[in-house]
């Protein structure tokens, strides 16, 4: 009994912490409170993410003694100054898509097409309606 009372309390730590990517990659290397490395990195469901070094990220930490940690998001930078609630925007250095609630689907950047592309609706380029040449240039 005596020995019981003697033991210290275990340091209570949060679930998750925010950090600093030291290395990028599928596994990450944080900077927490100290560094931690060969994090796996983790993302909504069909979307696929590397943290860029010196990006913001939130470490969530698991396991009995939250041993288990993994790199689950990053601070949301770059947001259009349209944003609405339920719309998606995702983006990398040089380009973005931007799905918004009108149903309107925004490229930006360079867009190369493979495969067979649909388009239902109207298509523009820079702001205007496509219309394709018939020149007669081609055979049909």
């Amino acid at each position: 009994m005596w020995l019981s009372k003697q033991t210290k309390p275990g340091v209570s730590s949060s679930g998750a912490d925010l950090g600093v990517t030291s290395i990028s990659g599928e596994s990450a290397g944080v900077v927490t409170k100290g560094e931690v490395r060969a994090l796996p990195v983790y993302g909504p469901g069909g979307y696929t993410w590397r943290p860029a070094s010196g990006e913001s990220v939130l470490v969530i930490k698991g396991g009995t003694g939250g041993e288990e940690s993994c790199v689950a998001g990053a601070k949301q930078t770059s947001v259009p100054t349209e944003f609405r609630p339920g719309e998606v925007f995702i983006h990398a250095e040089n380009g973005s898509v931007y799905l918004k609630n009108d149903g309107t689907v925004e490229l930006r950047g360079r867009v190369v097409l493979t495969g067979q592309v649909e388009v239902n609706g109207a298509l523009r380029v820079n702001g205007e309606p496509y219309m394709p040449c018939k020149c007669g240039g081609e055979s049909e």
